[in-house]
């Protein structure tokens, strides 16, 4: 059972009480650090890096954000460096903030980290950048995975005010304006939007897009003041205290239909577009694997154990650890979906050896993790392939081989199979029906190319 500290960081939210009690209650913490009222945000991961944690794990809670599922059972059988959670959000729909898993050692490694000086996404994520310089040091990955939790429901006008002050200037890039001024397309006349609307003209009118990373920061930390002046001046009333009745309304209305299907397994082979459709999966609320690496994974590959002992925490897996085996994951997980990713050879041909070209089979490494990462990669070259090295016409004959097998497999179940041309851009209009679930407006996320930079620029929709 893994030792969990708790970092709840509130700077007062209406929903700080019980955002608290409903994370000790769902995550079961060790320990509870709270850090109240230390502004501005930097402030606040500097001191967070300085607590002394006694625990294999640091969770850290934002108070806008409230867990409405037990956490326990992941935390004990996480040993990932980093994940981060999908949430609800209030203005938004799906995205991943608020609630972070982080192992000690990541813990630790940020901790060393001197923050870097006249660096924009520093100011505007501390948190995020000195992370991300962490995890690479580390060479370690971020994964996501979906909980029950609602991020910035119920907050005040003050706080709803100084948070979209900075989401605008959050938001400056291409694809992020995109997905704001899509989001925004379903914001109605309720006064929280209003206000939100209000925050995101001042910040505009304010900070000019050129700004220098000074600028930046002055305005961030002065987002409390301007908040007061902006209600002053407006007349905005502040909403009561918060109360369990308003959180159980809100539970009711977010209840989310069950699947009727056991799990999902992306059976593609590598570069045709399988980190796409884990993003994809993992935005419509299933938790997917894609190509694990883990030592456990290895150990039951090895010994011919495909019922893999991390699907009791994951609605499915993607990629070539499903490919050679999905047979047997039928068999073991009857009622499953399975989605087979084609595209044109040609172009997986050479992807394939983009992708291939350093990576040997036999690298060297550094501790236990890359070990185990390359005795996988080894072993599924091997399984998939029958080789270590790129072999186009090799390559040519496995792909077209498994495609043929996975339809005539399937060929008197049309029902539980999809094949999906995601490099070509099929995205959730074509993956929603086949699961039964409704087509979200957002994009669907097409990994490791341009073609949702495209999609985006050509449509912007909204982020669901």
């Amino acid at each position: 059972m893994n030792r969990v500290d708790l970092v709840f960081r509130t700077v007062g939210e209406r929903t700080s009480d019980v955002a608290l009690q409903m994370a000790i209650k769902n995550i079961q913490p060790n320990k509870v650090h709270v850090l109240d009222n230390v502004r501005p945000f930097w402030r606040t991961v500097h001191e967070m890096l300085r607590i002394n944690h006694d625990c294999d794990f640091v969770v850290y809670l934002d108070a806008d954000s409230i867990i409405l599922e037990d956490m326990r059972p992941f935390l004990n059988w996480n040993n990932r460096a980093y994940v981060d959670c999908y949430v609800h959000d209030r203005f938004r729909g799906k995205v991943h903030c608020g609630c972070h898993i982080t192992r000690i050692d990541l813990v630790r490694e940020m901790a060393k980290v001197a923050p870097p000086v006249d660096d924009l996404p520093y100011v505007l994520r501390p948190e995020s950048r000195i992370r991300s310089f962490a995890l690479q040091e580390l060479n370690e990955s971020k994964y996501v995975h979906n909980f029950a939790i609602l991020h910035d429901h119920f907050q005040s006008f003050y706080d709803i005010f100084q948070k979209y002050g900075l989401r605008e200037l959050r938001c400056r890039t291409p694809e992020k304006l995109a997905l704001l001024e899509s989001a925004q397309q379903f914001w109605t006349d309720e006064p929280d939007y209003e206000v939100a609307q209000l925050a995101l003209e001042h910040a505009r009118e304010h900070v000019p897009l050129d700004a220098p990373p000074s600028t930046v920061n002055a305005y961030i930390e002065r987002l409390p003041e301007y908040a007061r002046d902006v209600m002053l001046r407006h007349a905005i009333k502040e909403k009561a205290g918060f109360s369990m009745e308003e959180l159980d309304r809100a539970e009711a209305r977010l209840q989310q239909p069950r699947k009727n299907f056991n799990k999902v397994f992306g059976l593609g082979l590598s570069r045709t577009g399988t980190r796409s459709l884990t993003a994809g999966l993992q935005y419509l609320g299933f938790n997917i694997s894609h190509y694990p690496t883990d030592e456990q994974t290895f150990q039951e590959l090895a010994r011919g154990d495909h019922r893999f002992s991390l699907l009791e925490m994951h609605d499915g897996m993607t990629d070539i650890t499903v490919a050679p085996y999905y047979e047997e994951l039928d068999r073991l997980y009857p009622g499953s979906k399975f989605v087979l990713t084609v595209r044109d050879e040609e172009t997986w041909l050479q992807s394939c050896e983009n992708h291939w070209s350093g990576r040997d089979a036999f690298a060297p490494t550094k501790g236990s993790s890359e070990e185990s990462h390359m005795k996988i990669r080894r072993f599924l070259r091997a399984a998939v392939y029958g080789c270590y090295d790129f072999q186009p016409e090799r390559f040519a004959r496995v792909y077209r081989k498994h495609v043929d097998q996975v339809l005539d497999y399937f060929r008197d179940r049309p029902e539980d199979l999809l094949v999906m041309n995601v490099v070509g851009g099929e995205g959730f209009e074509k993956l929603c029906p086949f699961l039964g679930l409704p087509i979200p407006i957002k994009p669907f996320p097409h990994k490791g190319n341009r073609l949702t930079e495209q999609l985006q620029g050509a449509n912007p929709a909204p982020a669901g």
